[in-house]
C-alpha cells in the first residue's frame, strides 16, 4: 500500500483546490498524531489502559495549540461531563476566531487495550473538515458495513442481511461467495455474525480491536479484506468513513442506543432520525483530512521505534499516512524525533 507519490503533480492538484483545509493545515495534522503516538508509545505493554489514553490525549491536545485554526471537536474522547480533555464541542487550535473554522474528529488512541497489552493495530488518529462537514455523533455505538473502491454504487445496503451483502458483493467482484474475506471485531456481541458468515463459506478474519484500520484494511489489496462489517464505536465510524472519502470505498453506518439516555444524547447533537442509515458522504462530506500514526505494529502502519543514533541521540521514529479527499492525495511519511536526555 506504500506506493511512492509523485508530489510534484500532488501539489499542482491541490493548488487547483480552494478549501479552508489549506496545504500547510494538512501536513501539519500529521505532527498532532505523531505527538500522541509518540506519548502513547512510552506505555506500550505496561498494562495500564488508562495512562496510556491519558498520555496520547495530553499530547495531542498540546500539539493542535500549534495549528493556526479554529477547531472544534465534534468525535472526542466523549462529552465534556465524561472526559476532561478533547471533549466534544471542546475549542482547539492556537487561533481561536481568526483561523479557518475546522471540525475535528479524534482518536487520541485508537486501541487502549491492544497498547496496554502490546498487541497490533494501535493507532493515533483524526480526522479534519470545514466547519459542518463531519456528522456531529453521540459515544454511541454503530452498525458498520464497508467495502474498498472499484466496486457498482450502493453494492452494499445495511438494511440487507449479511448474506445478502456478502453475496452481492460477491456477484460484483464475479467470484463465489466463498472467496469473500470479512473483517469483524472479536466480540461475543459478533458470534450470530460471524456463524452466519462462515456458513457461506467465508473467510473471517477477526481483530482484537483498533476497527478503524479494520475499515481502512478494505481498501488495500496487499490485505485480502474485501469487506467490514460489525458493531463498533460511533466515533470510529465517523474517522474511518473520512478515510474512506479520501481514498474511496463504499460505507454504511447505523447508530446503536442501547438505552433511553443513549436516545436522549442522541437527540442533544441533533439527530432526530435513530434508524437512519448512514452513507459515506453523509458521515464526512466536502474536502476532508484524514491523518493517523501508528502507535503499535499493524496492517496500515508500522508502530513506534525507539533507536540511538551513531552519535549518540536518542530519537523515536514514527510511521504516518496522511490523505485528502479533494486531490485524492495519500502521502506516507515517516518522522524522526529527537528526545530530550532527562535532566536530575
Amino acid at each position: 500500500m506504500n506506493t511512492p507519490v509523485n508530489t510534484d503533480v500532488l501539489a499542482e492538484k491541490e493548488q487547483q483546490t480552494e478549501s479552508a483545509l489549506d496545504r500547510v493545515l494538512v501536513l501539519e495534522m500529521v505532527r498532532v498524531t505523531e505527538a500522541a503516538a509518540v506519548a502513547a508509545a512510552q506505555l506500550v505493554g505496561r498494562g495500564d489502559e488508562k495512562a496510556a489514553d491519558a498520555a496520547a490525549v495530553e499530547a495531542m491536545r498540546r500539539a493542535f495549540d500549534d495549528l493556526y485554526m479554529d477547531g472544534t471537536v465534534v468525535i472526542g474522547e466523549g462529552e465534556r461531563d465524561e472526559a476532561p480533555m478533547l471533549y466534544i464541542g471542546e475549542k482547539v487550535g492556537g487561533a481561536p476566531g481568526k483561523g479557518p473554522k475546522i471540525d475535528i474528529a479524534l482518536d487520541p488512541l485508537e486501541g487502549t487495550t491492544i497498547t496496554a497489552k502490546a498487541g497490533p493495530n494501535s493507532l493515533a488518529v483524526l480526522a479534519a473538515a470545514e466547519e459542518g462537514n463531519l456528522l456531529n455523533a453521540p459515544d454511541v455505538y454503530m452498525d458498520k458495513l464497508a467495502v474498498g473502491p472499484g466496486l457498482p454504487k450502493d453494492v452494499i445496503d445495511l438494511a440487507k442481511s449479511p448474506t445478502e451483502n456478502v453475496k452481492a458483493v460477491a456477484a460484483a467482484k464475479d467470484v463465489e461467495p466463498s472467496q469473500i474475506n470479512v473483517c469483524v471485531l472479536d466480540r461475543p456481541r459478533h458470534a450470530d455474525l460471524i456463524a452466519e458468515l462462515r456458513a457461506l463459506g467465508c473467510g473471517v478474519f477477526l481483530i482484537g480491536d483498533g476497527d478503524v484500520a479494520g475499515v481502512i484494511a478494505v481498501t488495500d489489496q496487499d490485505t485480502t479484506i474485501d469487506m467490514y462489517m460489525g458493531q463498533g464505536g460511533a466515533p470510529e465510524g465517523v474517522l474511518a468513513a473520512a478515510a474512506l472519502r479520501c481514498v474511496g470505498g463504499q460505507f454504511n453506518g447505523r447508530l446503536v442506543f442501547r438505552n433511553d439516555d443513549e436516545r436522549a444524547r442522541a437527540k442533544k447533537w441533533g439527530i432526530e432520525d435513530l434508524d437512519h442509515i448512514y452513507k459515506l458522504e453523509e458521515l464526512a462530506k466536502g474536502d476532508c483530512i484524514f491523518a493517523a500514526t501508528g502507535v503499535t505494529d499493524g496492517s496500515l502502519l508500522d508502530g513506534v521505534k525507539k533507536r540511538r543514533k551513531s552519535t549518540g541521540a536518542t530519537i523515536m521514529t514514527t510511521d504516518s499516512v496522511v490523505m485528502r479527499a479533494s486531490s485524492g492525495t495519500v502521502r506516507w511519511i515517516r518522522g524522526e524525533h529527537r528526545i530530550a536526555p532527562h535532566k536530575e
